[in-house]
């Protein structure tokens, strides 16, 4: 049941709005979530994938396999080779691509993580001042 009447419920519309979109939002739509290690060492849960970077797939009939991103290609039975569409909720990156403009990113990320983790609570001084 559709709530929001701003937003249309339409199949081909949702498909058009999805290929049709701009960069900025292009950008969100393939974002790939990072494994635990990049995790951890970058402070970051996400990122737009780019060529070159290794992902891992962890669901699906192509679960377990390592993939590099150019082209994910299967050849077919008559010998044709065809290009495979692997969702981005369906891997995990592996390996990133670093250059200075891609670490500036991840840097400005981890930024805004640590900001929105001490968003919110209070500190020692605020508390004794609302206890008196």
């Amino acid at each position: 049941m559709k709530f929001n009447p701003f937003v249309t419920s339409d199949r081909s519309k949702d498909r058009k709005k999805h290929f049709n979109a701009p960069s900025h939002i292009r950008r969100k739509i393939v974002s790939f979530p990072l494994s635990k290690e990049l995790r951890q060492k970058y402070n970051v849960r996400s990122m737009p994938i780019r060529k070159d970077e290794e992902v891992q797939v962890v669901r699906g009939y192509y679960e377990g396999r390592n993939i590099y991103i150019e082209w994910v290609q299967h050849e077919k039975a008559n010998g044709i080779t065809v290009h495979l569409g692997i969702h981005p909720s369906k891997v995990v990156i592996t390996r990133l691509k670093l250059d200075k403009d891609y670490k500036k990113i991840v840097e400005q990320k981890a930024k805004s993580r640590q900001v929105g983790k001490e968003k919110g609570k209070y500190k020692e001084k605020t508390i004794e001042k609302r206890q008196e």
